[in-house]
């Protein structure tokens, strides 16, 4: 689809310097232009590229001030990075925009859907499943029985929603994740081995939440595993059974929460963070890459970093006379050397 300068400068409300009536059709990076292209320009350090880029549009601040001239068309606005993202996801809507059932799609006659379905090829809606409206289920999608899912809900291809399941609304399901495997519980049985749990629970999603690709959340053994509303996690992220994830909270790669453990409301984890079974860990709570959560955090609002983990500053404090130990090591050495030579 192609559009003018005259017509995104009316999405955006932005005024146009030079020719009304360019025209583009995707987009790109300000460094990397070509013609038939909008970029942006927020960030100082790429100014340079204001000058020579070949996109047709570059959308740009009302304060840029030009120190000499440019080929592009420009269109002002008050914030050039919140106007081109206003944009990335106007494209993202459109590019995504499927719908349709294919004719390789398994839709069971005991399944529920509403208006506007998008099945692709592959796609299985299993028995007693309920979809709202506008849901899409891209190629390979697997949805078990009596599964719930709300509307203008995204599964991208590969996911795996096991029975019994609910997904809430406007929630977006990246490839390969797999919502209601089995959690990890296993008996001792002396000679017999190890006996498997049977997990009869299920996960419950609520709205506006985000699941990266390649995810694993486990059903509960009792109960519900829950997502709260708007949480959002990245790629490759484990939630055990019977877990709970706050309101809001970021997860980054590679986490993993262990059986039975409180996350609460607007937590951020960075990358590799593991936390063992049984926690609580208070609102607001963030924690930094690769530390290890061994013990509730009950303050909300604290920073805790290392494995085993504890307070931050107390943490830089610890650090600072660790990467010391060595010449302190020596030191020690000496004194007692000198004290025998006395």
């Amino acid at each position: 689809m192609q559009f003018s300068a005259k017509q995104i400068a009316g999405i955006l409300n932005g005024v146009i310097e030079g020719n009304p009536d360019a025209t583009v059709s995707t987009l790109s990076k300000i460094e990397e232009g070509v013609p038939g292209s909008i970029s942006f320009l927020a960030n100082p350090k790429y100014t340079q590229y204001i000058y020579d880029t070949d996109a047709t549009l570059v959308i740009v601040n009302n304060d840029l001030v030009l120190t000499g001239p440019v080929k592009a068309t420009l269109i002002r606005v008050e914030s050039a990075a919140a106007a081109f993202a206003k944009l990335l996801e106007m494209y993202n809507q459109v590019k995504l925009n499927k719908t349709g059932v294919s004719r390789h799609a398994y839709v069971s006659d005991s399944a529920k859907v509403g208006d506007n379905l998008y099945a692709g090829e592959f796609a299985v809606i299993s028995d007693n499943a309920v979809l709202g409206n506008n849901v899409k289920v891209y190629p390979q999608v697997y949805i078990g029985d009596n599964v719930r899912i709300g509307d203008n809900t995204t599964l991208f291809a590969g996911v795996k929603i096991y029975s019994d399941c609910v997904i809430g609304s406007n929630c977006i399901i990246h490839s390969g994740t797999v919502i209601g495997s089995d959690g990890f519980r296993f008996e001792p049985q002396n000679a017999e081995g190890q006996r498997k749990v049977p997990q009869i629970g299920n996960v419950i999603i609520e709205d506006d939440v985000e699941i990266g690709a390649n995810c694993a959340i486990d059903r509960a053994t009792l109960g519900s595993t829950i997502l709260r509303k708007g949480v959002k996690f990245d790629n490759l992220i484990h939630i055990a059974h019977n877990v709970e994830v706050g309101e809001n909270s970021y997860l980054a790669a590679c986490n993993v929460i262990a059986g039975s453990t409180k996350i609460g409301k607007n937590c951020m984890f960075s990358g590799q963070v593991g936390i063992v079974g049984h926690l609580q860990i208070a609102d607001n709570t963030i924690i930094t890459a690769q530390s290890g959560i061994s013990k509730s955090i009950t303050k909300p609002g604290e920073v805790y970093m290392g494995s085993p983990a504890f307070e931050a500053n107390k943490y830089r404090k610890a650090y600072i006379h660790f990467r010391n130990l060595d010449g302190i090591v020596q030191r020690v050495g000496n004194l007692e050397k000198q004290s025998k030579q006395e």
